[in-house]
């Protein structure tokens, strides 16, 4: 058996950057409902707050799709973006999420944040790692199939008179 990484679930999200803008003015509360302190902070230090806040909310939705939930029972906060030592986003689950990502086996989200002028976009994987016996290459060849039958054969003889009667 070998230990291997495995894509689990896959999320993508695009967010209009103007809608979130309009909905930011329209309902200021609106930040904190739906965001970390840390993730306003990071926002709000930008020349265009309305795109980091869109980038984070496709980055909540994407996550959610990829544990294979959406936001069906969960929280906004249940998903948080920070960025690691290099800059690079990463999802913090808490909540609901967290316990949907360890009951799933979830070990890894990567997440991946890009916009445009007028839209931002998210995209996440979710990893586990499962243990799987190693895959064995099957004989191309008639030739080859018969060669292999006749070794399975062999193996099987050899063990057949190794026993002990």
């Amino acid at each position: 058996m070998t230990d291997v990484l495995t894509v689990t679930g896959l999320g993508v999200d695009i967010v209009e950057i103007e809608r979130m803008r309009d909905a930011l003015e329209r309902r200021p509360r609106m930040k904190e409902r739906l965001f970390s302190e840390e993730e306003r902070a990071y926002c709000d230090r930008r020349n265009k707050p309305e795109i980091h806040y869109a980038m984070r909310f496709a980055a909540k939705e994407a996550v959610l799709k990829a544990l294979g939930t959406g936001f069906s029972g969960m929280r906004f906060r249940d998903v948080e973006v920070r960025r690691d030592e290099r800059g690079r986003p990463v999802p913090v689950l808490s909540g609901r999420a967290a316990e949907v990502a360890e009951a799933s086996g979830v070990i890894e989200v990567h997440l991946s944040l890009s916009f445009t002028h007028k839209t931002a976009v998210a995209s996440a994987v979710a990893i586990t790692e499962r243990m799987r016996p190693a895959r064995q290459e099957e004989p191309q060849t008639p030739a080859q199939r018969l060669a292999a039958s006749f070794k399975d054969a062999r193996a099987l003889l050899d063990d057949v008179g190794n026993e002990e009667v």
